[in-house]
């Protein structure tokens, strides 16, 4: 009987646990105009997080590229798109990376922390981070 309890009780917290994650599916949403922009999926990667672009919200948007960016991402298309490259865990917090801008084309130091398990906030900024814009993700379930 003792052995069922703390299986029961293993199976009921396993998804508490797993929700407490970055990796996953989030809905991006733009901190200017509050519409969301694109579902990105972070994922671990040799021990550093990443996120790629899965799917463009909007239809007229899914065949653009990314004509503003530099080096291997230049003309590639955003569907598909690494933006979020080698972020690293630092306590509550994933740090050490850079975000990539696809409008502008621009990398940005970034961090991402949850905010609950089902928002994420991602701030990109130059220099430190006083200097910089968030956003609030909100997963995919």
């Amino acid at each position: 009987m003792k052995k069922l309890f703390v299986t029961i009780v293993f199976l009921l917290c396993c998804p508490l646990v797993f929700a407490q994650s970055v990796i996953g599916k989030w809905k991006t949403i733009d901190d200017e105009t509050g519409k969301a922009l694109a579902i990105l999926e972070i994922y671990e990667k040799n021990g550093k997080i990443y996120g790629k672009v899965l799917d463009i919200l909007n239809p007229k948007d899914k065949h653009k590229t990314c004509s503003n960016c530099s080096g291997d991402d230049k003309d590639k298309p955003i569907l598909g798109l690494t933006v979020i490259k080698g972020l690293k865990k630092d306590g509550d917090e994933y740090n050490g990376g850079r975000i990539l801008d696809p409008k502008s084309g621009k990398l940005y130091k970034c961090y991402i922390n949850l905010e609950d398990s089902n928002k994420l906030k991602v701030r990109g900024y130059i220099g430190i981070s006083l200097f910089g814009r968030t956003q609030y993700w909100h997963r995919v379930k």
